[in-house]
């Protein structure tokens, strides 16, 4: 498997994390988007990539997962920049106004913006998105750890859209 690894298929979804501020929430993240061979994942910096933290959850799945960095200034205009290439950009938010995700239907070619802990997704990226994406809860917290909640979003994406289809 790994000596062509890197000519298996991706799907073709890109995690925004560039928000996210915790490392071992990031590490999480890159494990779980390099395990459903996703695009991309996006981090507010590479340079989280040293820390320990990271590390200890993405267990080595950052040598395998192609990373990406972008900074929470810069993240308006890298939505524009996915939108003008064809991607649905959505926020994954617990917002009211927010889609259900049993009821979403994915776009093949998706970014979805995760939002910052404790606080989510500012209202500016939120405008930025072409809408919203919430996962119905019904306990009393009122959302999940990001790292859950994208794990949970991105299954739903792959069940939508099958495996990727083999290149060439």
């Amino acid at each position: 498997m790994r000596s062509r690894y890197e000519q298996l298929p991706r799907h073709s979804l890109i995690i925004c994390a560039s928000l996210v501020q915790n490392a071992m929430n990031l590490g999480a993240l890159c494990r779980t988007v390099e395990v459903f061979r996703l695009q991309a994942l996006v981090l507010p910096t590479l340079a989280v990539v040293q820390d320990r933290q990271f590390r200890k959850l993405a267990a080595s799945a950052h040598q395998w997962q192609p990373l990406q960095a972008c900074s929470a200034d810069c993240l308006v205009s890298q939505i524009q920049a996915w939108q003008q290439q064809g991607y649905g950009v959505y926020a994954l938010t617990p917002a009211a106004t927010a889609k259900k995700l049993p009821l979403f239907e994915f776009p093949q070619k998706a970014v979805l913006v995760l939002g910052r802990e404790l606080t989510g997704v500012p209202p500016e990226i939120m405008q930025a998105c072409q809408g919203a994406i919430a996962i119905p809860q019904l306990g009393l917290v009122e959302s999940l750890n990001v790292s859950t909640a994208a794990a949970i979003a991105i299954y739903a994406y792959t069940q939508q859209h099958g495996l990727p289809e083999p290149e060439g």
